[in-house]
Formats: C-alpha cells, sequence, structure tokens
C-alpha cells in the first residue's frame, strides 16, 4: 500500500510514522520546505516521546519519505490523508476549513489515479459531503473516494495510542473506500481492534462527541473540587469512589486548572457552533465552555486570596506551563490565562518546564525562564506547580524551604497527598482538599 499524507503537523507526522512502522509507503507532503529538510535529517519540530526515534526508523527502512512537493507525494497513491489544521475561526468559533478544502482542490487537480481521499483533520458534520463536491467538481474524470477517519490521540500517549487504539472509527460509502482502509490497518487484527464503519456523517460526529463527553467529565469534577472546598469534603476520595462506577469509569476525573491543549477547546467549541447552526444547541457543553473558561480565571483568585487580597510585587515560581505533561504544546493552556492575569496584579514570574520553554516564551513575556526546579524557586514566595511533568512528583522539600522566601506550595494537579504534605514545613494548597499547614 502507498499512502501521501498531507500535513506534517502533529496528527500527520504522527500517523505517517505509525503507519510507515506498520510497511506502508507513507510520503509526508508539506508546503513549510525548512519543516521538511529538518524531516529529512530526521529532526522533528515537536516534543512527543518515541517519535524522534519512530520517524528515524522509517527514513532508514525506506517506508517513509518527505517532500515540498505535492505531484511526488500523490504518484502511485492508493489513499491520501488530509492531515492540515483546523483552527478554531477567529470571531465565531466555528473550526476554520480553509485548509482541508485547499488541500482537496490541491490533491484533486495533481491526482494522475483513482485514490480514497481520507479526512484525518477533526472537522465537523458535513466536512466530508462539501469534500466529494470539491473533488466531484474538480475531476468529474477521476474516480475519488471520500473517507472519514478522525484521529483518537492523546499528546504525550500518541504513538501507544495509535499502535494500539481501542477502535479505529473509519466513516466511508463505498466498498473501495472501505477495502483500502481495512488492508491500512490490517496489522491491528492481531490486536482485535473494533474498526467502526458508518457514513460520513456518523464518523465526524464521533470525534466531536467523544472530546465534548470527556470536556465534561472534567469540567464536571472540577466545579465538584469546588463543592468539596466549600464542604470539607475531599475530591480525590469523591473521584476514586464515583469512578469505581463501571458506568462512569476512573479516567478524566482529574481535578485541574481547567482543560487545554489542541482538541478539546476548539472541539467543543466547534461542536456548539455546528449544533446551533442545525438549530440543535447542546446546552450541557455550552455550560462546559463556560465553565472551563471560568475556572482558569478562578485560579487567580485563589492564589490572590492566600495574599490576602495584594498580590503586589510578589515573586512567584511557576513550575510547568505545557497544558499536560509529555509535550510542548503550548495550545489554551491554561498557563496563557494564569499567569498573565497574575501579571496584570504585580506579580513577578520564575519559571521552568522541561519540554514546554521554548515554546512558551511565543506566547508568554517578561517572566524569568530558569534551567531547574530549584533555580526557578530561589527566593520566592510561593511555588505554583501547573503541570504534573514526573519531575515534580518528588520535589526535595528541605532543599525548597531553604531557599524559598515563603514554605508555600500551591499544587493545582494534587501531585502529593495530604499526608505527605503534613510532614513537611510547607503550607499547602490543593484543589478541593483541606488546606494543610505547619501547624496541622
Amino acid at each position: 500500500m502507498r499512502l501521501a499524507m498531507i500535513g506534517v503537523g502533529y496528527v500527520g507526522l504522527v500517523s505517517g510514522a505509525c503507519f510507515a512502522q506498520f510497511g506502508v509507503h507513507v510520503t509526508a507532503v508539506d508546503k513549510d520546505l525548512q519543516k521538511i529538510k529538518d524531516l529529512q535529517g530526521g529532526k522533528i519540530p515537536i516534543y512527543e516521546p518515541g517519535l524522534e526515534a519512530l520517524v528515524q526508523q522509517g527514513l532508514q527502512s525506506g517506508c517513509l519519505t518527505f517532500t515540498d512537493n505535492l505531484q511526488d507525494a500523490l504518484k502511485d497513491a492508493d489513499a491520501v490523508f488530509i492531515a492540515v489544521g483546523t483552527p478554531s475561526r477567529r470571531g465565531d468559533g466555528h473550526a476554520d476549513l480553509s485548509y482541508v478544502f485547499a488541500a482537496a482542490e490541491e490533491v484533486a487537480e495533481n491526482l494522475s489515479q483513482p485514490v480514497v481521499l481520507v479526512t484525518k483533520s477533526t472537522v465537523p458534520v458535513g466536512t466530508g459531503r462539501r469534500i466529494l463536491e470539491i473533488v466531484e467538481k474538480k475531476r468529474p474524470d477521476l474516480k475519488i473516494d471520500v473517507a472519514s477517519n478522525p484521529e483518537f490521540l492523546r499528546e504525550g500517549s500518541a504513538i501507544e495510542d495509535f499502535m494500539r487504539p481501542d477502535r479505529v472509527v473509519v466513516g466511508a460509502e463505498t466498498e473501495n473506500a472501505r477495502e483500502v482502509l481495512r488492508e491500512l490497518y490490517r496489522p491491528l487484527n492481531l490486536l482485535e481492534t473494533p474498526i467502526v464503519f458508518t457514513n460520513l456523517e456518523t464518523a465526524e460526529l464521533i470525534k466531536y462527541a467523544a472530546n465534548g463527553f470527556l470536556a465534561t467529565k472534567i469540567a464536571f469534577i472540577n466545579e465538584i473540587s469546588d463543592v468539596c472546598e466549600a464542604s470539607g469534603a475531599d475530591v480525590q476520595a469523591v473521584s476514586k469512589a464515583i469512578g469505581l462506577d463501571k458506568r462512569i469509569g476512573a479516567k478524566f476525573l482529574h481535578v485541574g486548572p481547567g482543560y487545554g491543549g489542541s482538541c478539546f477547546p476548539k472541539d467543543t467549541l466547534a461542536l456548539v457552533k455546528t449544533a446551533q447552526d442545525l438549530q440543535c444547541p447542546l446546552k450541557i457543553v455550552e455550560a462546559v465552555v463556560a465553565s472551563n473558561d471560568a475556572r482558569k480565571e478562578s485560579m487567580v483568585d485563589k492564589i490572590e486570596a492566600l495574599f490576602n487580597g495584594d498580590l503586589t510585587g510578589k515573586t512567584i515560581g511557576v513550575l510547568g506551563v505545557t497544558f499536560k505533561p509529555n509535550t510542548d504544546d503550548m495550545r489554551e493552556s491554561p498557563s496563557l490565562t494564569i499567569l498573565p492575569l497574575l501579571q496584570k496584579k504585580g506579580v513577578h514570574l520564575k519559571a521552568y518546564d522541561p519540554a514546554g520553554m521554548t515554546e512558551a516564551q511565543k506566547f508568554l513575556s517578561e517572566i524569568s525562564w530558569e534551567n531547574n526546579v530549584y533555580d526557578a524557586l530561589k527566593d520566592v514566595d510561593a511555588a505554583l506547580i501547573l503541570t504534573e511533568w514526573n519531575e515534580f512528583r518528588a520535589l526535595d522539600f528541605e532543599r525548597m524551604s531553604q531557599i524559598m522566601k515563603t514554605p508555600l506550595l500551591i499544587d493545582f494537579r494534587n501531585i502529593y497527598t495530604l499526608d505527605e504534605m503534613k510532614k513537611t514545613p510547607f503550607t499547602y494548597v490543593s484543589l478541593g482538599r483541606a488546606l494543610v499547614t505547619e501547624q496541622n
């Protein structure tokens, strides 16, 4: 099988490298010449555990190649995957499909053989039908089947998610398209991975519905944590107990400062807008979006209250700025809301992140970026954990107490237990749990 991957962003690069591991001949194409040159040399533009080695293996085996020439990529291809960005459209929140439609037009114009054109990008319901209209208009002389194959990759564990998925979703309405996609994913048969075949619209909606539901779980437990703080309950125990209910499940019930990343924020908003256009408003998802936005801002109020309402002149050491660990992705990270608001209240910020500082500097200014945890915490009035990197799970509290002005740890990821923090000289502030002070 030969596959052309249009776009070498996060989804396109991970998917292309993984298909190459399956033995598929993948040619990935992008208009960014510098990015292509880097990839041809085995240098990847994003941080994702295991991806660099996978790309290098693909290059060495000859199953993975990179080019900026679309015609070269399309030559002899059996399937063409569109994996370009679909960011939120400025002004109205709809998914911006201009890159998807432009890619579909260019592919159709440059094809010389029948293919299955597959949308890998996350797109609203109806996009596949529109692509079908585009290619039929552009190339009435050529049989181009259109399919949808949404991705379900979690940043930080994307390779595992691709190689051992819970399911593969394929929206295809011709036997040829179904057969090509079935053949591409044939290596997963050994794992008995379910492949769910649907029509185009259903496949597109499955992706949005999944992300909308997971975002709802996150927003729900975050609001429950507020109730816990007000009532004296413990959100960790609540999460564990309800997660043991098999109807609910334990995943995505971890309290935090709000969800971020490349998927949940834009996908929930796009789902809301699509439903409104269809005159089927999703009141629950609308509430989730509003709740998550408010959640990030409320974290600043919580910090301010610890300093009796006056943060002027305070210095805070920030541990982690990416939206989650094991990625350098800063898109919609809670830090992008929390840190500027702290600065507006007169706070000086020092920060350290194991992988995200280079990317973060594109979005955050007037922050002292440090080389390690303890440089970030020297002479600060408080330490603030925003991302649950493993590096932060075994901090040296004795050393911290010696270099910090005040032994105050604000943990917005609930990394530590209350019992272990009671053994330290720190005042420990977490979410949905009791305050720990030295007197405890």
